[in-house]
């Protein structure tokens, strides 16, 4: 049986929340809170940051995604079932986000998350976010995920493919997983 586009990024997405909760599973305030050194996020400061981003990524999608289906009432080609390919520079993108970090970056001072947030308010916000990125990829059924463009949160000049938008948040989300994770096997 073939597997859509869609329902790989839906299947990462659930991956991404089982992660997040084994992850603070346990966890006291202290421990969750906890950086390996001054200059390093905690894996609250990692999901915060994820929420930060998703949060804009969520919305871009919804209004590509709104914009798509008024322009398919008048023309059939932002409608359709795949297989999609991408351009170079999309895939580029993606390889630098997917992990293993190959070039480390800092996140824009904007994505910078607040320190000392709760376990009891940053994972449940952390699981609605991927129930809404679940909830877009679902209503993007039938567009084309190429044709289909996406104003990135990381720069209004940049648009994106919808299916490289959601190829690309849920590798930023693995991303910053694996960096929370890294954290997590130096807790004291």
């Amino acid at each position: 049986m073939h597997v859509s586009e869609l329902d790989r990024y839906r299947a990462q997405f659930e991956a991404i929340g089982d992660r997040a909760k084994e992850l603070a599973a346990g966890l006291d305030e202290t421990r969750f809170n906890w950086r390996p050194a001054p200059d390093r996020w905690s894996i609250e400061e990692c999901l915060g940051h994820l929420i930060l981003v998703g949060q804009r990524e969520v919305h871009a999608l919804e209004e590509a995604i709104q914009r798509g289906k008024e322009r398919g009432a008048a023309d059939s080609r932002p409608f359709s079932h795949g297989p999609f390919s991408y351009g170079p520079i999309e895939r580029f993108i993606l390889g630098q986000t997917e992990p293993p970090v190959r070039n480390p970056r800092n996140a824009p001072r904007r994505f910078h998350p607040l320190h000392g947030q709760p376990v009891t308010a940053v994972l449940p916000t952390f699981l609605h976010l991927e129930s809404q990125f679940i909830l877009q990829a679902e209503a993007a059924r039938g567009l084309d995920l190429r044709r289909v463009k996406v104003s990135t949160p990381f720069s209004r000049f940049l648009r994106m493919s919808l299916g490289m938008m959601f190829a690309q948040a849920a590798a930023h989300q693995r991303r910053h997983l694996e960096q929370a994770t890294r954290v997590f096997h130096q807790l004291p």
